[in-house]
């Protein structure tokens, strides 16, 4: 799953969507871990959370997008990177799903929803979002999410 797109065309927020009393966080605990990220357009880091940092396979919670993508799926990765740049030339809305493959051979799925903005000068902007990372086991790999 890619998409992308622009920000005026993302579905409205419903009545109500914001009211935290709509929202089952322990649910969302249950079946993932979440994190929020955020990229700064003017130096290129994108700086995550320490669990998404550690599932990425980083030893810094500050990197670059190259660096982020490196451990996704082979197949996925120019997706990723192409969804990105629509991104960092246009304020959008962007979701995409791939599984991270660490070097020890576990899998882990990743699903990612974000937003760019503020691009009207050059090298300006920024994006923020979320990784989910669903708890749930791929079939024929081991399980890394195990947080509790």
């Amino acid at each position: 799953m890619f998409k992308i797109a622009k920000a005026n065309a993302a579905a409205p927020l419903m009545p109500g969507s914001l009211d935290y009393t709509n929202h089952n966080h322990e649910m969302l605990a249950q079946l993932s871990v979440s994190e929020s990220w955020i990229a700064d357009f003017s130096t290129g880091v994108i700086r995550l959370g320490e669990w998404s940092a550690m599932l990425h396979g980083l030893s810094m919670q500050e990197c670059g997008l190259l660096s982020l993508v490196r451990c996704y799926d082979a197949k996925d990765r120019n997706h990723v990177l192409q969804l990105f740049e629509q991104a960092a030339t246009l304020s959008s809305s962007f979701c995409f799903s791939t599984t991270i493959i660490m070097p020890n051979g576990f899998r882990q799925p990743l699903f990612c929803m974000g937003e760019s903005n503020g691009l009207e000068e050059k090298y300006s902007g920024s994006m923020v979002g979320v990784f989910v990372f669903p708890r749930f086991k791929l079939e024929g790999a081991s399980q890394i999410t195990s947080r509790q």
